[in-house]
């Protein structure tokens, strides 16, 4: 009976996390050695919490409290840097939001194979996946405030190991809460096969390779969003060399660095 269980969980689970790289890509490259704090009116860049420089209303240059004049240039420069850094934000929130849509529609792909149409578990679990999303599509509103240093985001990581972590735990929780209904649909799927534990495990594992194939598509479509994300941070850490070489106050500064497997075999 265990290993029918393990057959039936892992199914529902599968498809949550097929496409982890939608939140952490092997093939990019991304270092921050310092802080970033952004909000509607400026962006503040930091090193061991000592602010560097800031960026107001995407034009204003300020070191230690002090404006830099700059040449139109130069301007040129700020602006394009300050407003690609903002652009980068509904990228990464899209990310976060479709991946757990892509969690969501495959639990309840599985659960609704398996107990029924509108089921609690299913309905339960999409109810924790999308509190996390509100959560997420807070965090990215316009009008908040949030800084994200090497250590990631404050006050939550949301694209680390706690994120998974979050997702994971409501999946196993309501499992738990809910192997009653489990213990007794697997008993009549069983039924259904005859008893024949080997011709019910093979017919899971069909179902399992069904929603990875129907969560395909879109699982690609995210990757495709993550790496449009990993040229995004490249194009930053080229405007910011491009800073550091035509500002002479920013030469030493070096908040961003970033690549991917295709950038590295061009060089």
């Amino acid at each position: 009976m265990k290993k029918i269980l393990a057959t039936v969980l892992l199914v529902a689970t599968s498809s949550v996390y097929a496409h982890d790289s939608s939140f952490s890509n092997d093939s990019c490259n991304v270092e921050l050695n310092g802080g970033i704090k952004i909000n509607k009116d400026f962006i503040e860049f930091f090193k061991k919490d000592s602010s560097l420089y800031k960026i107001t209303d995407n034009e204003t240059l300020t070191i230690n409290g002090q404006v830099v004049s700059l040449s139109a240039s130069q301007q040129s420069l700020i602006t394009e840097y300050s407003t690609s850094i903002r652009a980068v934000l509904p990228e990464m929130k899209n990310i976060a939001i479709d991946a757990i849509s892509l969690a969501t529609d495959g639990v309840n792909l599985a659960f609704n194979e398996l107990l029924g149409e509108g089921n609690d578990v299913g309905a339960e679990i999409t109810g924790h996946l999308n509190e996390i999303k509100t959560e997420i599509d807070n965090k990215f509103a316009v009008n908040k405030e949030f800084y994200i240093d090497e250590n990631g985001f404050s006050g939550a990581e949301f694209f680390g190991e706690d994120f998974e972590k979050r997702m994971e735990s409501a999946i196993e929780e309501t499992i738990k809460n809910s192997m009653g209904s489990l213990l007794i649909a697997v008993g009549q799927e069983m039924l259904f096969a005859g008893g024949n534990m080997d011709a019910f495990e093979t017919r899971m594992e069909n179902f399992g390779q069904k929603i990875e194939h129907e969560m395909e598509a879109r699982g690609e479509q995210i990757e495709m969003s993550a790496e449009a994300l990993c040229h995004s941070a490249i194009a930053i850490d080229g405007l910011e060399e491009q800073l550091k070489s035509n500002i002479v106050e920013l030469a030493s500064f070096d908040i961003l660095t970033a690549s991917n497997e295709h950038s590295k075999n061009e060089t």
